[in-house]
């Protein structure tokens, strides 16, 4: 998408409130690889990706940043915690799981795009077997009023059809018989992944009859559209441009890369970790990682790593893996006035959610002004005082507030609920009060 770094910011601002620097950053990676594509092939080899290393606590938004740019893009996107892998020799899941995740997701966005180009085609070719089914072919001896009524019966049948009306009637349909013993596990080893694909094409051959189902003509367009999907895709056009895809436009969002770093003081630590990151470097830097879609080139991967770094610091990782991450970017922690342009001013907000949600038992919720800044008061001093979970605070704050308004609201159809800052106040100072009590409560 030909989008331009102020652009990109301008689309972040919507969703996430402050920082700037984090958001350039990233808005300029992304540009970079726009640029990249449009070079001289020589040089396109030559130029690699600019690795961000995003620090801050939790809850400022790290995660949401990168998420965000994924979906606007259409860009194959995962989000990976560092902590749960493991070094070569232990029992856990490989670093190259990464990337199998990275192709897995690129598929699923190079389908849904590949079917919506075709999606007139692949209806239609449902309602047509629906249709047979309901108003079955006349044998070629027909007479000349059987056919007329027939092209009649047809044709009522396909305009309820098309309306809707016909969805809850019940019929009988035949649908592939397929032996679901594939698992997607894209931490199994690549010798294993090849058994279960010739075991799955072995099966697959064997079981090709169909079976019969009687089902709702809603749940028959499902079923049948898997199938006319499956067979008018070019499954192969697919899984070549989604391997492209994922090498050349992959995001992977490596959080918590802090609990991987080895702190020079602290001597009781696991010693896996810099294992970990030994494992990691190849990926990083650029290798080749074997799925079962083919080999998977890193170099022009982009990875964003994200750690709060409150007991290590960015300098305890390998110098190796730290050279890999050139662009360095600190959030700031979210301030009260941050936290009230979060309810306020981002689409999809939170207090826009918790509206929606109340009119659909015909509450109407209104939040007054001063109930909103008492929000962001009482979220920010919960984090003082405990841990600083940044802008999740407002969620644990709102729904307690909330919380007895939205277990009686069938009670209160019909009716307008205006949240003050009394009823915020009497239901939050006793809690944030008591320390001990903020800390199990918020």
């Amino acid at each position: 998408m030909d989008l331009t770094p102020k652009q990109i910011v301008a689309y972040l601002d919507d969703y996430i409130i402050g920082q700037v620097n984090a958001k350039k950053t990233i808005a300029l990676a992304l540009r970079n690889r726009y640029r990249r594509m449009k070079v001289e092939p020589i040089l396109q080899e030559e130029i690699m990706p600019k690795n961000i290393l995003m620090i801050g606590s939790t809850g400022i938004g790290k995660t949401e940043i990168a998420r965000r740019l994924a979906k606007m893009m259409s860009l194959p996107f995962v989000k990976v915690e560092a902590s749960k892998y493991t070094e070569v020799g232990f029992v856990g899941r490989d670093v190259e799981s990464m990337i199998r995740d990275l192709v897995y997701e690129s598929i699923n966005i190079v389908t849904r795009e590949y079917e919506n180009k075709i999606k007139d085609k692949i209806e239609g070719e449902v309602h047509k077997k629906i249709i047979e089914i309901l108003v079955p072919p006349l044998p070629q001896t027909a007479t000349d009023n059987a056919k007329d009524s027939f092209i009649k019966t047809y044709n009522m049948m396909e305009k309820k059809l098309l309306e809707g009306s016909l969805d809850d009637k019940k019929i009988e349909i035949e649908v592939s018989k397929k032996a679901h013993v594939e698992i997607l596990d894209s931490n199994m080893p690549m010798d294993m992944t090849s058994m279960q694909e010739s075991l799955n094409k072995m099966l697959g051959g064997i079981n090709k009859d169909k079976i019969k189902k009687e089902v709702s003509i809603k749940d028959a367009k499902i079923l049948l559209r898997d199938e006319a999907s499956e067979s008018l895709l070019d499954q192969e056009a697919i899984k070549i441009e989604a391997v492209k895809r994922a090498q050349n436009g992959g995001i992977i969002f490596l959080d918590e890369i802090d609990k991987i770093a080895s702190s020079k003081t602290n001597q009781n630590q696991d010693p896996s970790k810099e294992g970990v990151q030994r494992d990691l470097l190849p990926i990083v830097e650029g290798s080749s990682v074997q799925t079962k879609f083919g080999q998977v080139k890193t170099d022009h991967i982009l990875f964003i790593a994200a750690g709060a770094f409150h007991v290590s610091k960015p300098s305890d990782l390998l110098p190796e893996l730290q050279g890999r991450f050139p662009l360095r970017v600190e959030l700031e922690s979210l301030d009260e006035e941050a936290l009230y342009k979060i309810l306020t001013n981002t689409k999809n907000s939170l207090l826009k959610q918790y509206q929606a949600l109340l009119a659909v038992e015909e509450v109407e919720l209104e939040f007054d002004d001063s109930s909103i800044r008492a929000f962001a008061k009482y979220s920010v001093t919960a984090n003082e005082m405990t841990e600083d979970i940044g802008a999740r605070r407002l969620h644990t704050v709102i729904e307690k507030v909330i919380e007895d308004i939205s277990f009686e609201a069938n009670e209160k159809k019909g009716e307008k609920v205006i949240i003050t800052k009394s009823l915020v106040e009497e239901k939050l100072d006793k809690i944030v009060d008591s320390e001990d009590t903020a800390r199990y409560i918020l």
